[in-house]
């Protein structure tokens, strides 16, 4: 990485926007420019960046001249409008939403997993869900050993989730709760505190699967390039302000054993086995909070399985970071370290 880059963040005031801020710092990412990007009223607030402040642009058509690669991270609608902009400005976006995901003519890229798809770009890249992020990065080392022909997953979702103001809504309602006190939600559709609910996605009413879980089935499709992988997941709000944790149980195509995924995954880039059964310690939010690494514990056998061929495992990963920001850093060093930087401020150097 010895040449510098011009970087935007749109969204830049969110809670995954101030992660992209501490990782393009802690990870040393080549920065000759830095241009922090939100609504008008987050205009002219002042954001630290390596030890200096950094004041916070109104997001308009006019805000991605010169620059090299853009995040965004501020909703799909806002993607929807300014990431093509963007991208015809001669940006490469790495985009967080779920606007262009399923678009075939977008890569959807995890690096450990499809980093090769990232050079079939076309100004833009998307950043897979979080929930499936957190549940695939373990998966794939096990699917290219022992192909997975089918995968149950019920996750547990934090406030980080929903972003700054539904972790705000957990902390005050949870306070409120404990003084005895009314408290009127208005972030998520539920009571937060001490409760839990199914996702506060739209339901199909076809299928009975909400967008989340739908997510999960179609991007696993897609990144692992495999339409014939089944999947089918339970999606649910928990009162856990960060990091996801989900339970994950898939069968292969052949017998495997709980050794064999625990030495499989303890080379796996990405992955961190958490797996003490004598202590009764496995993988939870609190420990993920903060990290790089999906953790992966409760390894063993599906019971339900006379085959041998299914696998039951707990994972937990933060939702922030590899979930969101990290994975969409992780994408941009693969693009500077591969030369496939493109368009009008890239063509100037």
């Amino acid at each position: 990485m010895s040449e510098r880059y011009r970087i935007a963040i749109a969204g830049a005031t969110g809670a995954v926007g101030v992660e992209f801020l501490r990782l393009l710092d802690e990870r040393q990412f080549p920065i000759s420019e830095l241009r922090l990007l939100a609504s008008a009223r987050s205009a002219g607030k002042a954001m630290r960046f390596q030890g200096r402040e950094v004041l916070v642009e109104e997001l308009t058509e006019s805000s991605f001249e010169h620059i090299d690669i853009a995040f965004f991270s501020a909703g799909g609608s806002i993607s929807k409008t300014f990431a093509p902009i963007a991208a015809r400005a001669g940006a490469v976006v790495v985009d967080n939403s779920s606007a262009f995901r399923m678009d075939r003519n977008v890569p959807l890229v995890i690096p450990e997993i499809n980093p090769e798809a990232i050079a079939g770009h076309s100004g833009i890249i998307a950043n897979p869900n979080c929930s499936t992020i957190i549940a695939i990065v373990p998966l794939w080392p096990i699917h290219r050993k022992n192909r997975i022909r089918r995968v149950i997953a019920a996750t547990y979702q934090a406030a980080s989730g929903a972003g700054a103001a539904a972790i705000e809504e957990l902390r005050e309602s949870t306070r409120a709760h404990l003084e005895d006190r009314e408290y009127a939600h208005t972030v998520l559709p539920h009571p937060y505190a001490f409760n839990l609910f199914s996702h506060n996605s739209k339901i199909d009413p076809e299928t009975g699967y909400n967008e989340e879980e739908t997510k999960m089935l179609q991007e696993t499709k897609k990144i692992f390039n495999d339409a014939e992988i089944r999947m089918s997941a339970t999606c649910v709000r928990v009162p856990v302000l960060r990091a996801h944790s989900e339970a994950l149980t898939f069968e292969c195509e052949n017998p495997i054993t709980p050794a064999e995924v625990r030495e499989i995954l303890a080379a796996a880039p990405g992955v961190k086995v958490i797996d003490d059964a004598v202590k009764n310690y496995f993988p939870m939010p609190k420990d993920a909070s903060g990290q790089d690494d999906v953790l992966v514990g409760r390894i063993r056998q599906d019971s339900s399985d006379p085959s041998g061929k299914s696998i039951a495992m707990f994972v937990a990963g933060d939702q922030l970071l590899k979930g969101a920001a990290l994975n969409a850093v992780q994408i941009a060093e693969v693009m500077v370290a591969r030369g496939l930087l493109h368009g009008a401020a890239a063509r100037e150097r």
